[in-house]
């Protein structure tokens, strides 16, 4: 028996346009050029090919090329926008919010790529030059390869030198939520965490906005730094309705710095394990996405939602900055936890079945299937 949750979303955003064109939004601050790959198992002719589908198949390859050398036929299937903030920006601009987007998108001129979100959101600040991501993908999972150099640029003497500080303080208070997002890559973003909390965040006034985070392969760091973004989050807790999102493998992570022990990948466990952290932490909300579905607590309860999952994806790579841009949506829209869950998970699966963002009809069509 399918759950009535997707038809009762549905019901709720049926007037959604309204309420979002009052939401105003702030995403920053990374920027990535992402050319997503396949790599090539056997050339048949100049056009045709078949790839190597599984990711343990490629590592065995590399496996047998060990004290030896290889060659790898790598094919372009795209060549998009990239970076957890962006591809989350582009999302929300999908269903209507009016954004402000901060991040390196190219100095002094923004790249073509990011040509559709300048078109999109309200407003764009280009702070330095983007980074870029060759994007490996199999049917299992992909590899990302990053060239990151730039990503330095991202630092708050920067920031203030493109948006001042007056300006930005704007900005935020215009803001319903905001989402700071790629900590691991930008190794300054704890810098503008903290300049954010105490010379941002005291100032401003009215009710709580929301304040999104996702730390993006937080085991890249080490623990300590991570311990340090942790409390930083935790600080936030004061001035924002923090929310944190990961995915599975991340929050494993991150409950191993907080001392809590590793769920397996089970409703219950992964449910129970961002209640945990939530607690751990002393904010609003904790969302865990796996793959198949998604968790999430705050104060009112903990729960999740089955994903609508395919075996045939068009796309994997930004399938988690869809499912973040689609819980913030039912945020911004006032649904409950698991309305926001429905919304998350069902932006995902449309994204990675179309290969592009949804729009509102979009989802309220796709929310009718499942």
């Amino acid at each position: 028996m399918s759950s009535p949750l997707p038809k009762l979303v549905h019901d709720q955003i049926r007037n959604a346009r309204s309420r979002l064109s009052r939401s105003k939004v702030l995403v920053g601050f990374d920027g990535f050029v992402d050319t997503i790959l396949h790599v090539v198992a056997r050339r048949e002719s100049v056009t045709k090919y078949t790839r190597v589908e599984q990711m343990r198949e490629f590592a065995e390859k590399i496996g047998e090329a060990a004290g030896l050398s290889a060659n790898f036929e790598m094919v372009t299937q795209m060549v998009k926008l990239g970076g957890n903030g962006p591809i989350m920006a582009n999302a929300l601009c999908s269903y209507g919010t009016p954004l402000t987007y901060i991040g390196n998108l190219g100095s002094p001129h923004i790249h073509p790529v990011f040509a559709d979100l300048t078109k999109r959101a309200k407003k764009v600040h280009s702070i330095a030059e983007p980074g870029y991501t060759d994007a490996v993908e199999f049917e299992d999972g992909k590899l990302m390869f990053g060239k990151h150099q730039s990503l330095r640029d991202v630092n708050w003497p920067n920031l203030i030198r493109h948006v001042p500080e007056e300006k930005l303080l704007r900005i935020f208070a215009q803001s319903s939520l905001i989402a700071l997002v790629n900590w691991t890559m930008l190794t300054h973003l704890t810098s503008i965490w903290q300049k954010i909390a105490t010379r941002i965040a005291p100032k401003l006034t009215g009710e709580k906005r929301w304040l999104f985070v996702d730390l993006a392969d937080p085991a890249k760091r080490s623990p300590e730094d991570q311990a340090t973004a942790l409390k930083q989050i935790t600080k936030f807790q004061k001035y924002f309705r923090v929310i944190l999102g990961m995915n599975l493998r991340e929050s494993r992570q991150i409950g191993e710095v907080l001392g809590l022990k590793a769920p397996e990948e089970t409703y219950g466990t992964v449910t129970q394990h961002a209640d945990d952290i939530r607690k751990k932490l002393k904010i609003d909300t904790v969302v865990i996405h796996p793959t198949f579905f998604a968790s999430a607590a705050n104060a009112q309860g903990a729960m999740h939602v089955v994903g609508p999952v395919t075996t045939k994806p068009k796309i994997t790579t930004g399938a988690g900055d869809h499912f973040n841009a689609g819980f913030c949506l039912g945020c911004l829209l006032g649904l409950d936890l698991a309305g926001c869950l429905q919304i998350g998970v069902a932006t995902s699966g449309f994204y990675v079945r179309n290969a592009r963002s949804p729009q509102l009809d979009d989802l309220q069509k796709f929310l009718l299937t499942l």
